[in-house]
């Protein structure tokens, strides 16, 4: 059992005033497999405090300067990747299928944002003034537990592009996860106060950051409900906020599709990271006169996809992350039958042969509509509805009625009608016959998926604020 004491506040793991001890889970067994001693407000300020004084001197550094630290960093996350890689399938129970790239993608993201940077111009001129791209302040991460060292390593990586020092609030489901990171960060020797890690509840430490007037910038992943929270309580002193936030993504297969291909694709967009996947494809739109065909494919590959053992190269769905999202999830199974949903294949309780551990059976609903819960909320497990429309028009507008507007997929035959039908909706994201990623485009949501977008040259500039320098020169 791992016992997680330290946190990391102005260059050297240290013991938090925060006393709190909470417990670490493997989720495919529910067995306690660590402990964690959780930061409080004092250590939320002692890491704002000391991010603040790195700024003063970091914040001048040049573009080769921090092109050499996001090479170390990227240098220390990958000689720690098999460590990565256990923690994800022991703590988060990621198959083993998918739980090497996520292990990997800390890594590439330092790399990724080296790129970026690379061909980024700080100074531009209009008229005869200079533009002048110069870092926020002291930049405030949150962080959820769905892909824990990619997201520390990205928000990182950009604020130190930009210039920004940083105060990280990972989530304390991750601890052993944040524990390797945080000693791959430590071993690329980064300057004392540039990164600070402190590993607390949201409703403490996040509510610290989120407040605090030191902080000049916040970036969120998580929850909806939460990213309100944080907009709120940053509003005060005006922060700048990114937030990436929920999802509930159309699917959208248009009535020239390949089934024999799409199928596959929904099925991928559908179930990806366990079902906790906030750019999930969740909401499946199938014209009404071919949904009994959709139906018998799906159904008989769902009934063939594995929910299990994490470290079974043939489990495609791992446990959920903790007990109580397995029985958030039992719950909306629930209220879709009790709304009237037609269960075409799953249901409530854990697959045959598992009688322990947070595993859900692949579910999907057909004879949905768009106004009931399990086609409103995002339930972020293996839960899939499929909702028939009459024709085009109807299709976009169901694909557009959600509070939602992340990520949407779009289906066809005929590429070019597929993109016409991407460009009319509401998303950050369309993806168009794939399931693909660019880490130099931007990502984020339209309506309530979030504010600004990570990622790239955007992802970039969010930290950096524009100075007119104007004049006689």
């Amino acid at each position: 059992m791992q016992q997680i004491d330290r946190i990391y506040i102005d260059g050297a793991f240290v013991t938090p005033h925060g006393e709190e001890m909470f417990d670490l889970f493997n989720p495919a067994t529910e067995q306690v497999i660590g402990r964690v001693r959780l930061a409080d407000e004092h250590d939320a300020n002692r890491a704002v405090a000391a991010a603040k004084r790195a700024f003063v001197s970091f914040s001048r550094t040049s573009k080769s300067e921090r092109l050499d630290m996001l090479e170390s960093m990227a240098g220390a996350l990958a000689a720690r990747e098999d460590d990565l890689y256990e923690a994800i399938v022991e703590e988060y129970g990621s198959p083993v299928s998918r739980a090497r790239w996520m292990a990997q993608f800390a890594a590439a993201s330092a790399i990724e944002v080296a790129k970026t940077l690379r061909q980024y111009d700080f100074t531009r001129r209009i008229n005869a003034s200079d533009i002048v791209m110069q870092p926020v302040g002291v930049a405030g991460m949150i962080t959820p537990w769905n892909a824990n060292g990619h997201f520390i390593s990205n928000k990182l990586a950009t604020a130190i592009a930009a210039g920004c020092t940083a105060v990280i609030k990972p989530s304390e489901m991750s601890a052993i996860q944040t524990q390797i990171v945080t000693e791959a960060l430590h071993a690329a020797g980064l300057p004392a106060g540039v990164f600070n890690i402190v590993t607390g509840r949201g409703d403490v430490v996040g509510a610290t950051i989120s407040a605090h007037p030191d902080i000049a910038k916040i970036s969120f992943t998580g929850s909806t409900v939460v990213g309100k929270a944080i907009l709120r309580a940053g509003a005060e002193t005006l922060k700048r906020i990114t937030l990436e936030l929920g999802g509930k993504s159309p699917f959208v297969v248009l009535d020239d599709a390949n089934f024999a291909e799409t199928v596959p694709l929904a099925l991928q967009a559908g179930f990806m990271n366990n079902g906790q996947a906030c750019i999930a494809g969740t909401r499946i739109l199938v014209p009404q006169q071919r949904v009994a065909e959709f139906e018998a494919l799906i159904r008989a590959a769902v009934e063939k996809t594995q929910s299990g053992d994490p470290r079974d190269p043939a489990t495609v769905i791992g446990p959920m992350v903790s007990e109580k999202q397995w029985h958030r999830v039992q719950r909306y199974i629930r209220v879709g039958i009790d709304e009237g949903a037609r269960l075409l294949t799953g249901g409530e309780g854990r697959p045959d042969g598992l009688k322990s551990g947070w595993f859900v059976r692949p579910t999907v609903f057909t004879d949905v509509r768009n106004d009931m819960t399990i086609a409103r909320e995002e339930i972020f497990g293996p839960v899939l509805s499929i909702i028939a429309y009459r024709d085009l028009e109807d299709a976009i507008a169901i694909a557009n009625d959600t509070t939602y507007g992340l990520q949407a997929y779009v289906m066809s035959s005929d590429p070019a009608r597929a993109r016409e039908v991407g460009a009319r909706i509401d998303a950050g994201r369309v993806m168009i016959n794939a399931l693909t990623h660019d880490p130099a485009v931007p990502f984020g949501g339209f309506k309530q998926s979030g504010i600004g977008r990570e990622l790239g040259t955007l992802g970039l500039e969010a930290y950096l604020e524009p100075k007119a320098m104007m004049g006689v020169v």
